[in-house]
């Protein structure tokens, strides 16, 4: 399947992280994973502006912000999700 680039930002030891996680891998996409504990990059924008370690896991499809644990849930269940990823959306 084609798709867009996925970035999942997260944390250490958070049961939502490992749960979108876990959805993200059973959808079959690819992803990326930025820990935010950990990161260490210069001004990544998409943190600067969207995520702090309150706010996770925050997913980005594209470089577009999506949201959160619940979100991705929701877009999975319509169907959206799929959409999104494949960039028909």
């Amino acid at each position: 399947m084609n798709q867009m680039e996925v970035v999942l930002y997260t944390k250490d030891k958070s049961f939502r992280c490992w749960r979108a996680k876990r959805l993200l891998r059973r959808k079959g996409y690819a992803f990326d994973v930025v820990n935010v504990l950990t990161y260490g990059g210069e001004g990544d924008a998409r943190i600067d502006r969207t995520i702090s370690q309150k706010r996770v896991p925050f997913v980005f499809v594209d470089g577009r912000p999506v949201g959160g644990f619940d979100v991705i849930m929701t877009l999975d269940r319509s169907g959206t999700l799929d959409r999104l990823v494949r960039g028909e959306v």
